[in-house]
């Protein structure tokens, strides 16, 4: 259960499961929370969330050797996106890693904890590392939206605000203790993480609705947070990457990739799928017509001229565009933008078209 259920019970919360952790669901309004997502600021509480922290002078060597992405070289205060593959490549986590003074942050998906800490435990073996779940002690509560930097500023306690991805500042706050915010858009527009200690997480929580407010804000709940990072294109583990999937299909080469950095776990397979050629499959965006109802629904089969080529991951009623939008896999052969496909079954009568990410007609400013 979130430390805060019943403060967000009191603001008329609606709950989810996410890999067995709970969420808020949304506050009675999911349609007024996408729109704070999208035009103002909206403030979520994502606890349920999983967070490790690595401690020890060997830290970076150990989870640089683990991860897609360059760690090694991080100053405090960097951070960067990277995927957790094995040895054949295949998604097992994607991560958010942030460089504190003495330690790196893990932020991933809910549920993960248990086997990141066996997967990083198993390769220590003269490192100086310790693996440490931080979840039991620090929170976490995310500003998204446009004057999310305004609402998050409102805490008086931040000199500056981080500008690059992932980039990290911590304060020691005499009243609300050692917080630290990082530079995270998780919706398409501007967006903050706040780690804050679990005993001033309620204080911070209520400072933050309060200023959201004062913008045109609110609380939201996991379910507008997932319509507007749809809208915006972005993956998220456990619904459109997981096993069976390498990191270049899914759209995330670009942030998650170094090609560079050295050897790591899944290297060499993700290293030959540069060098000789595309991926079978890649993640692409997909659009239905205005009277598409129901949507279909995560798994549904994508056909071209009656052969199987692909499926959807995650789909949603776009309330910006209005009609239905999907993430999901396409072959190489037929994943260019303007193919269209038929869902459901080679004859099926529900038609749909790829189209670029981000959506067309949203704008991320």
């Amino acid at each position: 259960m979130l430390d805060l259920h019943d403060f967000h019970a009191a603001l008329g919360a609606h709950f989810t499961a996410v890999n067995d952790t709970e969420h808020v669901a949304d506050y009675g309004d999911p349609t007024a929370e996408h729109r704070a997502l999208r035009e103002s600021a909206g403030v979520l509480d994502l606890s349920g969330r999983g967070r490790l922290v690595l401690l020890g002078p060997d830290r970076q060597k150990l989870l640089n050797g683990q991860v897609t992405n360059n760690v090694r070289d991080l100053q405090p205060g960097d951070g960067c996106y990277a995927a957790l593959v094995n040895a054949k490549a295949r998604m097992l986590a994607d991560l958010n890693i942030l460089a504190l003074p003495a330690e790196l942050l893990l932020d991933f998906e809910p549920g993960l904890s248990v086997g990141l800490v066996e997967r990083l435990e198993k390769f220590i073996v003269a490192d100086d590392v310790q693996v440490v779940d931080a979840a039991p002690h620090y929170g976490l509560l995310s500003v998204q939206g446009r004057h999310a930097a305004r609402v998050v500023a409102h805490l008086g306690c931040f000199p500056e605000l981080p500008t690059k991805a992932l980039g990290n500042v911590g304060v020691n706050d005499p009243d609300l203790g050692e917080i630290h915010v990082a530079n995270h858009p998780r919706a398409g527009h501007r967006g903050f993480d706040v780690f804050v200690p679990r005993a001033t997480l309620k204080a911070v929580a209520e400072r933050l609705i309060a200023a959201a407010r004062e913008f045109g804000g609110r609380p939201c709940g996991w379910n507008a947070l997932e319509v507007a990072r749809i809208e915006a294109g972005i993956p998220r583990h456990g619904a459109d990457m997981d096993e069976s999937n390498l990191p270049p299909e899914c759209g995330i080469e670009e942030r998650a990739i170094s090609y560079n950095k050295g050897c790591y776990n899944g290297q060499e397979v993700i290293a030959r799928i540069r060098t000789y050629g595309q991926v079978a499959k890649a993640l692409r965006g997909f659009q239905f017509t205005s009277g598409t109802e129901p949507l279909p629904e995560r798994g549904s089969k994508l056909f071209k001229d009656g052969k199987e080529v692909g499926y959807l991951t995650s789909t949603t009623l776009s309330p910006s565009l209005g009609h239905g939008i999907a993430l999901g896999y396409a072959r190489r052969e037929c994943n260019g933008p303007g193919v269209e496909l038929v869902v459901g079954a080679p004859d099926g009568k529900v038609r749909t078209v790829i189209v670029p990410l981000p959506f067309v007609g949203l704008q991320y400013a």
